[in-house]
């Protein structure tokens, strides 16, 4: 079985135990999820089966949307509900919802963020939430990151929602803490839901529960995306049968084998305007071999991506 599913992750599951109750009800070992959530956090987390778990690197470079409650007034060692309180002000009430706006929407574009110490990031060859729980303050250089927009903000003193559509890399419960600094009070983050992972979208994920039932009933495939479909937007080249051996050594392919169809679907990945001059190519008999990068001085394309077993 090789594909993706866009699982909705339930609150109180890690990723990786999403991946290892996966593995019981698919009755496959290789299975490999596409970034992590918290544990408290909710929402699109899409898994990757069998050969598409090459796809995994890939996908955590995808821009992710995020539905979040922000909870001004407390303050966390972990920034977000699950931790111990390290500070609380009713600074909050002395602002009005025109200043908490401009705060929130002065964030959208690059911003330097300082990853939490509550995090799977590692510095010196350990996690930081490593250093976090035996009680040692670890120093963290400031990252860019981008947030794309913010969104549907409702703002319900002492708390604010909305939706944030942002870089890989970037955490939320910071982006909250960061906020309530701009406005010069304590903050957390209280709630968090994924809503979508590159095309990926929280309408049309399944839980844990669906999934066993979808297996029971033989209907997997309906919900199981192709590896290929998420390069659809890339050109499409087919090896002829003669050139097998070199197709499936994973050797470099002579343009000139090469018979090349131009994509007409859209490329809702945005894989084909990140990867130019990379093609998907298949073999005479319609099996999907990987992604090649053309190298226009050789004439030839060469391996880019392999996915075939």
């Amino acid at each position: 079985m090789d594909g993706i599913l866009n699982i909705y992750k339930e609150c109180d599951f890690t990723s990786h135990d999403v991946v290892a109750k996966m593995r019981g009800i698919l009755k496959q070992k290789k299975i490999g999820h596409t970034g992590t959530l918290d544990p408290q956090a909710t929402g699109v987390l899409p898994v990757c089966v069998g050969a598409a778990t090459k796809l995994c690197d890939m996908f955590t470079d995808k821009s992710k949307t995020y539905k979040a409650v922000m909870l001004l007034g407390i303050a966390t060692d972990t920034e977000d509900m699950t931790g111990s309180v390290t500070a609380t002000d009713e600074e909050w009430k002395n602002l009005d919802s025109e200043a908490v706006l401009e705060a929130v929407k002065s964030f959208v574009g690059r911003y330097m963020q300082v990853p939490p110490m509550y995090s799977a990031l590692k510095v010196n060859g350990r996690k930081l939430y490593d250093y976090a729980r035996a009680g040692v303050e670890v120093e963290r250089q400031p990252r860019e990151v981008y947030i794309y927009s913010i969104e549907d903000i409702e703002i319900n003193l002492p708390r604010v929602s909305m939706s944030v559509s942002c870089s890989k890399g970037t955490y939320i419960r910071t982006l909250c803490v960061d906020i309530g600094k701009r406005l010069g009070v304590s903050a957390c983050m209280e709630n968090l839901k994924r809503i979508r992972v590159g095309s990926f979208d929280i309408y049309n994920s399944i839980t844990l529960g669906e999934l066993e039932n979808i297996v029971a009933d033989g209907k997997i495939d309906d919900y199981l995306l192709p590896v290929d479909a998420v390069f659809s937007g890339m050109d499409r080249g087919v090896c002829p049968e003669i050139y097998a051996k070199y197709l499936y050594n994973g050797n470099k392919l002579d343009v000139a084998w090469i018979s090349v169809e131009k994509s007409v679907s859209k490329d809702y990945y945005n894989w084909a305007e990140n990867m130019p001059g990379c093609i998907r190519i298949y073999s005479e008999s319609g099996r999907f071999i990987g992604i090649y990068r053309q190298d226009t001085e050789a004439e030839q394309f060469v391996p880019h991506k392999l996915f075939f077993i």
